[in-house]
């Protein structure tokens, strides 16, 4: 493989590693989302070539935000609720052409939810769900080939997001003064799924902009027209007793650059927008949900060796916006405006292991 070759993979590999968004907070983004990162080195890919990834991410979250607003008192008095999240996304792609490829992402996760409010508002407990989420499968086609693909392309994916998380997990709750042991649903932000089929879109792409340096982009809206799920919230409020299905949306750019000394190194500088909207585009957007948005700065780093490259990206937190739902208008009055809140984390760990499987390997495997 030529030089110019390989710091594309690695570009490519390292700008790609982390389009599957994971919640950071109470706003419920989980690890479902885009397919572009399944790729990883997809448009290097020959026909009949595989790649493997496993994408791993971490968070714990812990500060709250009305809005924009923070409220550092939450933390002060001991009151703030706890989230830490554990995600294991399984991502194996096959490039049917040059520029045709296929997509299947298998995600894992093991979730606890430490709060006060919950439970008998005295005592601080946790709830915990684990298992596998909702699956995704899909494709995606390279705008170009050839010659006119050498400093760069773009591919536009379409992919379908099932419902094979459990959106109704349980744990136990210390109910009551007495905190009397309960067995309930747990909270939305640590359901492993959410019930609905959902429809993907999404895009990816990477130019070299001169010598090592490479501007990535990638971004992708799933449409979850399902309104409800039927799972209780176990909220007072009539209109958020039952959890709404939302749309999700991510979108990230930035610049990449190799090293020609230090053959496979690579670092990236970049932002991300990722959150969940108000209101679906399609369907209703009745029952509870927490909208909202988090704007990050997003620096990485990456190492390929051979067919197997490394990528750690460490989003960090810029601005955090939990935006005022459907359920806080209707509550609200002209004398009193509802707005939820929700707790957010600083930063979030990401970090992949892609193997690349050429053609040469599989002929050498089948032929044992």
């Amino acid at each position: 493989m030529q030089n110019y070759t390989k710091i594309l993979v690695l570009a490519i590999a390292m700008s790609l590693a982390y389009l599957n968004t994971y919640a950071q907070g109470c706003v419920a983004i989980r690890q479902f989302s885009g397919l572009g990162n399944a790729v990883g080195q997809g448009n290097i890919l020959n026909q009949g070539e595989w790649n493997v990834s496993a994408n791993y991410r971490y968070f714990k979250s812990f500060r709250h935000f009305g809005g924009t607003e923070e409220h550092p008192n939450r933390v002060e008095q001991g009151t703030e609720v706890i989230n830490k999240q554990h995600g294991l996304d399984i991502n194996i792609s096959y490039a049917f052409s040059e520029r045709l490829y296929g997509i299947v992402s298998l995600p894992f996760q093991y979730n606890e939810r430490s709060s006060l409010y919950e439970h008998n508002r005295t005592d601080r407990h946790t709830t915990y769900s684990k298992g596998f989420g909702d699956m995704r499968i899909g494709a995606g086609y390279w705008l170009l080939s050839g010659e006119k693909a050498k400093k760069g392309n773009t591919a536009i994916g379409l992919g379908v997001k099932f419902p094979t998380g459990d959106y109704a997990a349980t744990s136990t709750f210390y109910r009551g003064d007495e905190g009397t042991p309960t067995e309930m649903t747990v909270d939305q932000s640590i359901q492993l799924g959410d019930g609905g089929t959902g429809l993907i879109v999404d895009f990816q792409g990477l130019w070299n902009v001169g010598g090592t340096f490479f501007w990535y982009y990638d971004g992708f809206y799933m449409f979850n027209p399902k309104e409800t799920n039927g799972t209780p919230t176990n909220r007072s409020r009539p209109n958020e007793a039952i959890m709404s299905v939302p749309d999700q949306f991510a979108l990230r750019t930035g610049v990449f650059k190799s090293f020609e000394k230090i053959h496979g190194l690579g670092v990236s500088l970049g932002g991300r927008i990722e959150g969940i909207p108000v209101r679906d585009a399609f369907g209703g957007s009745e029952g509870f949900r927490r909208p909202g948005y988090i704007i990050s700065v997003e620096p990485g780093v990456s190492y390929m060796l051979g067919n197997v490259t490394g990528t750690l990206n460490v989003p960090i937190a810029l601005l955090r916006n939990r935006t005022q739902s459907v359920t806080d208008i209707e509550n609200s009055t002209p004398d009193k405006v509802v707005h939820g809140d929700a707790a957010f984390a600083d930063y979030l760990i990401n970090f992949t292991v892609a193997v690349r499987i050429p053609k040469k390997a599989k002929e050498v495997f089948n032929s044992l």
